[in-house]
Parts: C-alpha cells; sequence; structure tokens
C-alpha cells in the first residue's frame, strides 16, 4: 500500500514549484477503503509546504459520506494526519456545502470552504450568505451545454 500514492507524490513533489494550469483528472479511479491510502498521501503531503489542500468530500453532486465497508471515510481524521505530519497549508473542505454546513465545518477545523454550484446559480453569493439571503436553485438542465442560458444570467438578490 505505500509504494501506490508514490506517482501521484512525486507529481505533486514536482509540480510544486511550477505553475499548472491545466485541468487534471484521474478517471475511473476506485477503492473500497481509501482511507488508508489517502491518510498517507496528506501525511507525504505535509512537508511540502502546500499553501491549501482542497478535500472534496464524499462524490462530487453525489452523497456527502463516502461509505467504505461499514465506516464513513473519516475527513477529521484525514486532516489530522495532514496537521500532525506537519501540514501548516489551509484545509479546504467542498461538496454539496449551505451556510450551516460551511459554519459547522469552520468551527471544526476547516480553514476554508469552497462553494462551487451554489456560485454559479447565485453571482452574488458572499452576501446572500453573509445577510441570510435565500439562494437561487441551480438549473443543471444549463450545464455544460452550448447555450447562453445560465452561468451569467441568473438574477442577483434584490
Amino acid at each position: 500500500m505505500l509504494d501506490r500514492p508514490t506517482v501521484g507524490v512525486g507529481a505533486l513533489v514536482a509540480a510544486a514549484t511550477q505553475k499548472l494550469v491545466q485541468q487534471v483528472a484521474v478517471n475511473d479511479a476506485h477503492d473500497d477503503e481509501p482511507q488508508p491510502l489517502f491518510d498517507h498521501v496528506v501525511r507525504r503531503l505535509a512537508p511540502l509546504g502546500l499553501a491549501y489542500v482542497h478535500v472534496i468530500e464524499g462524490q462530487t453532486g453525489g452523497p456527502r459520506d463516502h461509505q467504505q465497508g461499514p465506516q464513513p471515510f473519516d475527513y477529521a481524521a484525514l486532516r489530522r494526519a495532514y496537521r500532525d505530519a506537519g501540514g501548516t497549508g489551509a484545509w479546504m473542505v467542498n461538496n454539496g456545502y449551505d451556510r450551516a454546513l460551511a459554519e459547522h465545518a469552520l468551527a471544526n477545523g476547516a480553514d476554508l470552504v469552497a462553494f462551487g454550484r451554489p456560485f454559479i446559480a447565485n453571482p452574488d453569493l458572499t452576501r446572500r450568505l453573509r445577510e441570510g439571503l435565500p439562494l437561487n436553485p441551480l438549473d443543471r438542465a444549463t450545464l455544460y451545454g452550448g447555450g447562453a442560458a445560465g452561468y451569467t444570467d441568473y438574477p442577483f438578490a434584490a
């Protein structure tokens, strides 16, 4: 198990001094019990002096908890593994956050919360969160399409 992350960590070490501009994706990667692997990876990342570690909790657009056998993935343990190994970069969490969940995450060790889809539907998301205003619903039918609808035509709060 300890050799599995070598390529990924090696790439991060090499990239740590470079500006990355391309989108990077890993398709069809699956692990029934990813906790030991990811704990090992963040311990290897800790000494690199990263500005932040961005963790997508669960499956994007799906369940926030990744089940690994009878236990869900323990994101707090992942953060502890990073910090215990000397990681000082900001810990950023993402996936399905609303204001209440974001406040809970920040109160329990996250440094940053990333909002993706809510920003698409709410061009003034920071104001809406700050003032407790309702959010526009996201129209998924306009995502990844070629038309003009979506992305730039959602209304601002009054």
